[in-house]
């Protein structure tokens, strides 16, 4: 299974990407949150998480090996979640996904379905579906930074260091996930999970809180 590529970005399409490695230049399928990123990065060499799929009938036997690719490892997990929902898979997420993953996510997290069901493919019922479905697990993407990179993450296993590595993975420097963790444990609430703790965080910093 392939993870990663890194290579140059020699083409880019409405939905597909043109990655050359060597004597070698493979097809990635990409959504639009995606592309917009890569746009000013032609001829660069670039580093795309990948997901790797089977596309075709299996029934008659036509199945293509297919590459989606994306450039923050948070973005590959959103995707992963959407694709679970019933009624979405890959195609209909790959055309989705046109806007930041950070504004989706608070839509779902705010049980949004008007913005939801504006995105391609998407009806009322879909995106019913996707909140139902993601509502609880979205605060961590919610709080991404939109231009922001991966930072070198820390390993510890307590539940405040998992969501400093969890906000450092979303693009916050880490004076930035420190002071936001630091102010939610001035509460003295309890957190029993990860994802608690960035809810917390994400309610904090909501307008009007």
């Amino acid at each position: 299974m392939i993870r990663k590529i890194t290579g140059r970005l020699a083409a880019l399409e409405v939905q597909e990407a043109s990655i050359e490695v060597g004597a070698f230049e493979y097809e990635v399928l990409i959504p639009e949150c995606v592309r917009r990123q890569l746009q000013p990065k032609l001829d660069q060499t670039v580093t795309l998480v990948t997901i790797e799929y089977l596309d075709g009938n299996p029934q008659k036997g036509k199945l293509v090996p297919r590459l989606v690719g994306f450039l923050h490892p948070a973005e590959k997990q959103f995707f992963e979640l959407i694709c679970q929902v019933d009624g979405v898979g890959v195609k209909k997420a790959l055309q989705a996904m046109v806007r930041p993953v950070k504004e989706v996510a608070t839509a779902i997290e705010e049980q949004d379905i008007r913005t939801l069901s504006t995105l391609p493919g998407v009806g009322p019922a879909v995106a019913e579906r996707i909140v139902a479905k993601l509502r609880r697990k979205m605060a961590r993407f919610a709080l991404m930074v939109d231009d922001g990179a991966p930072s070198e993450l820390v390993t510890a296993n307590s539940v405040t260091h998992e969501a400093y590595e969890a906000l450092l993975a979303l693009g916050h420097s880490a004076i930035d996930a420190r002071e936001k963790i630091d102010h939610v444990s001035d509460t003295k609430a309890k957190f029993k999970s990860v994802e608690e703790l960035l809810q917390e965080i994400y309610r904090q910093q909501r307008p009007g809180k």
